[in-house]
């Protein structure tokens, strides 16, 4: 009888143990609940479930590492279409801050905190410290202040998307440091000088979008050196000086926005026998002749050099294209007859308009 009890014992301990060692630990407990209190959720009840001893049980947003069971996500989108989202008919909105307690959770993976629109303050310092962190994605908030200035120390990050809030202050030139960056988004903020010099050191980097800031100076060469880069976007600043002659040669660069800034000299050659399907370099100061450079290779869903002083006739190797789908002229110094054939055929007179001298349909007769 002696032994059944001492076994049902060592059962029940163990039963107790393993169910300790299943929950989160209270550390990470309590720094959750340190930052639920920073914010303020209103409508859909998003941190309801946010009860219990064990935040890795069903706590909305909240995933655990299997092994560990330490916090490793933490996932609140704003716009989801997720069941409590449709139950309440609505997208979400949240005010209030991120509180520091969230770099209490030392093993974090992803922070996703995106498209609450009423959120603030600043993104806490701190977070450069998290050894782990692959994933920060804040968009559609209203956070202020500046990018933390040590955030290249986040060695593994591979996405940082901080679009659509009101950050200011330069981009840090240690973010050039991260190395494992794949997709970088500081869409419409406030930021203002340089382009860090190296950062054609982001070698991993798909896409870079960076419009939409106060940005100046010149677009680095160095982003040529970034071979795997599809994707760049600077529009709508205030970048000065050419447009390097490299931006042509890089191997999988498809769309190319430059639009809406103050760069001038001559459009590169290269560009137009590139393989850059989406090219914007409207409303800058560019000039000189439209390059005589396209052929087989040039391929352009769109292509917008309006708002220029360019001038001289319009390049008839254009009609050598395979491909040109938009196409904008307008507002620039051409002259001369518009060529004959594809693509001029299906372009409507706005693609010419405003110029010196232009004639031959679709505007008037020569």
């Amino acid at each position: 009888m002696g032994g059944v009890r001492f076994i049902t014992g060592v059962v029940v301990l163990f039963m107790a143990l393993s169910s300790g060692v299943r929950s989160c630990p209270p550390s990470d407990r309590a720094a959750l609940l340190a930052f639920k209190a920073a914010l303020r959720e209103p409508y859909l009840g998003i941190f309801n479930s946010w009860t219990g001893a064990d935040c890795c049980h069903n706590w909305y947003g909240v995933s655990c590492d299997q092994e560990t069971r330490r916090v490793a996500d933490i996932s609140l989108r704003g716009e989801s279409e997720e069941p409590i989202f449709e139950r309440a008919h609505r997208t979400g909105y949240m005010t209030g801050y991120i509180s520091p307690a969230i770099c209490k959770l030392a093993r974090l993976s992803s922070i996703t905190i995106a498209d609450w629109k009423g959120i603030s303050g600043e993104i806490p310092r701190c977070i450069a410290a998290l050894p782990f962190l692959r994933i920060v994605d804040l968009i559609g908030n209203r956070i202020s202040g500046s990018i933390p200035a040590d955030i290249g120390r986040l060695h593994r990050l591979t996405v940082l998307n901080i679009a659509d809030n009101r950050i200011s202050g330069t981009i840090p030139a240690s973010l050039a440091n991260l190395t494992s960056l794949m997709h970088l988004d500081l869409r419409n903020n406030l930021l203002s000088g340089p382009i860090p010099r190296h950062f054609g050191s982001l070698r991993m980097l798909s896409r870079a979008l960076l419009s939409g800031n106060r940005l100046s100076g010149p677009i680095p060469g160095s982003v040529s050196l970034i071979y795997r880069l599809a994707d760049l976007d600077l529009s709508r600043n205030q970048l000065s000086g050419p447009i390097p002659e490299s931006l042509g040669k890089m191997a999988v660069l498809s769309t190319l926005n430059l639009d809406l800034n103050k760069l001038s000299g001559p459009i590169p050659v290269s560009l137009f026998s590139s393989g850059i399907s989406d090219l914007n370099l409207s409303r800058n100061a560019l000039e000189g002749n439209i390059p005589d450079a396209f052929g087989p290779r040039s391929y352009f869903t769109a292509l917008d050099l309006s708002y220029n002083n360019l001038k001289g006739t319009i390049p008839k190797s254009l009609s050598s294209a395979s491909y040109i789908g938009h196409l904008d002229l307008s507002h620039n110094h051409l002259c001369g007859k518009i060529p004959l054939g594809s693509p001029f055929d299906h372009l409507e007179a706005s693609s010419f308009v405003f110029n010196d001298c232009l004639c031959g349909k679709p505007l008037k007769p020569c």
